[in-house]
Order: structure tokens, then sequence, then C-alpha cells
């Protein structure tokens, strides 16, 4: 196994491509949320920008492109806690329960808070509802699910939130059949899943510029958001790998804290901004994000220097596993031996 898969002891090797895909898509997310959090007090509305030819490029682009990528991410790292926690405690389950419980507090802090267009908060019920029962049933049972909702999601046009349930689903089906432990195994599958992708994905692109159908544009984000995920894993083969490590991953080990942060980082930086949100330039938008993702890769790769995991995330490994886990680098944990892998 390869030194990049970090691995600590007595804990499962961390996958280094989920992370730069994590982060990819948290770089993604904040690009699209930019405009939506500077009205911090309109409940999920969604405004883009000033009608330039850059904000028509950001429909195509990053809007409904990135938020697929961090659900499906959610329901592969739930099924890994979920084998993981297996192998070491006798109520997986219960471990799990509090990890969605605690996610739901957070998510409901930040949403009463800060925004009101918080995405934590569905995920946490999404996983109640769902994962968490979908636990019990065999993993063919949850891929055929999963293709079922994520179809019927598109088919109806229920739009990002309706897409959540049944990737999570398809995350948890891919790590159950051995899918994620293998993704950085091959070249050729994700280059031609990237061309199959991207060729279906154009049409509907092009529908959805010119009709606004909701149905496209949910089949061309998903599709686009697979294209992504294959090219990203495609390059990660290539001489590029410790590019795209070193740039996307400190983002994606720290998502929660990065994801939680951008919402005071974007507020204050609106205030200095001024003017209407909805009046925002393209290159205005994007001079926000990346000032914000500047700060906080400086910040997560600083902070993983010192500490193993980020702050939130941390917390939520304290709450997940009712044991206070070790902090900086170096430390030992006062649990035995074994009971705390990697959130």
């Amino acid at each position: 196994m390869s030194q990049e898969h970090l691995t600590t002891r007595d804990a499962r090797p961390r996958i280094v491509a989920l992370d730069v895909i994590r982060g990819l898509a948290l770089c993604g997310i904040l690009v699209a949320n930019v405009q939506p959090i500077a009205h911090a007090g309109d409940a999920l509305a969604v405004r883009t920008g000033g009608g330039d030819a850059g904000d028509a490029w950001l429909g195509l682009l990053v809007h409904q492109r990135f938020f697929p990528i961090f659900s499906l991410l959610f329901g592969v790292g739930f099924s890994l806690l979920l084998e993981s926690a297996g192998r070491r405690v006798g109520r997986p389950r219960l471990l799990l329960l509090r990890r969605l419980l605690a996610l739901l507090a957070l998510g409901l802090a930040h949403m009463f808070l800060l925004w009101y267009g918080d995405i934590l908060t569905v995920y946490a019920v999404t996983g109640l509802v769902v994962l968490l029962p979908s636990s019990w049933l065999p993993r063919r049972a949850v891929a055929w699910l999963a293709g079922v909702v994520v179809v019927a999601a598109l088919a109806t046009g229920a739009g990002t939130f309706g897409l959540v349930p049944g990737l999570f689903l398809l995350g948890s089906a891919l790590t159950r059949y051995g899918v994620t432990a293998r993704i950085e195994d091959s070249t050729r599958v994700p280059a031609l899943l990237c061309l199959a992708f991207s060729a279906a994905a154009a049409p509907l692109a092009w529908l959805q510029n010119g009709t606004g159908d909701p149905r496209a544009m949910g089949a061309a984000g998903l599709l686009t958001a697979g294209a992504y995920v294959c090219a990203v894993l495609v390059l990660l083969r290539t001489p590029l790998r410790a590019v795209l490590r070193a740039v996307f991953a400190p983002l994606g080990r720290m998502a929660l804290t990065n994801y939680l942060t951008a919402t005071v980082l974007v507020l204050l930086t609106a205030r200095l901004a001024g003017g209407s949100p909805d009046g925002w330039s393209t290159a205005t938008v994007l001079s926000i994000a990346g000032g914000v993702l500047v700060l906080q890769w400086v910040w997560s790769t600083l902070w993983l220097r010192w500490f193993r995991q980020g702050p939130l995330e941390w917390a939520w490994r304290w709450a997940t596993w009712a044991r206070r886990p070790p902090f900086r680098r170096g430390s030992r944990s006062s649990a035995p031996a074994g009971a705390l892998p990697p959130a």
C-alpha cells in the first residue's frame, strides 16, 4: 500500500482520492453558494449573477454540479465508518446514530444562526431516515433502491435535495461492493466513464440552457458531476497527482470545518463588497470564493501539520465515539487501542 494512504494505528487506510475529490467539491459548492449566502435572510433562495456571459458558464459548469459529489461521498463515508466500527464495537449503528444526531445539531445551529440554505440538516435527516435503515438491507437491494430513487428524482425534477437520498444509497452501495477500496486502481475505466458522462451531459446541458427545464438541469448536473469525479481519478494516475493532493486534499480533510466557516467568511466579505449580491458580476463571485478558498487552504494546510483533524471534525468524532479522541499529532488516545478509527 502506498504511503499516501496515510494509515494510523489500528485504523483503516485513508484513501487520498476521496480527500481530493471532496476538496474539489467543496470549491465548487462555495462558488455556487456565494450569492445565496450573501442573501442570508432569504430561505433557500438561489440567486445567480448579474446576467453576464460568465454567469451562463457558471450555470453549465458549477450550479448543481458539485452537491451530487458531496452527497455521494457522504454515503461512501457512512459505509466506510460502519465497516470500521463493526470491527471495533458491538453496536456500530448506535455509534452512527450519535454521529448523525451530532450533525443534525450542527446543521440546525448553522441554519438558524447563519444561513437558511444549510445542507447539513438535510444530510442528517436523510441519513437517519434512509441511510441508517438501509444498513440492514443486503447490498444488492441498496444498489437497486439507489437507482430507483435517483431516476425518480430526475424524472420529477426534484432538484438538488431530491437527489440526496439516492446518492447517499449509491455511495453506500459502491463502498459495500468494494468499488471505493479500488477507486485508484484503474485509469482506463474512469477515462471511459468520463467520456461517456460528458457525451451524455452535453445535450442535456444545451437543453437546460435553452429551456431551464429542472429535469434537464438535474440530469446534466449529475452526469457532469460524474465526469468531474472520473477526470480527477484519471489525473491522480498522472504526475499531476502531487499537485492535486497538495491543492485539494487539505480542504477535503477539513471539509466540515471549511464548509461552516465559509458562511462566516462570505457574510463578512459581502459587507465589504457592498451592493446587492444580485448585481455582482461573475468576476466578483469568483473573487470572493477564491479569496475564501485561499484563506481556507492556508489554514487547513498549516493546521494539519500540527493536528490530526480539523477542529469540527475532531468534535464530531468525539460525539460519534463518545470518547475524547487524540487531537495533536503524536498524542495518544485514552480510548482502548483500535477504538477510534478516522472519522
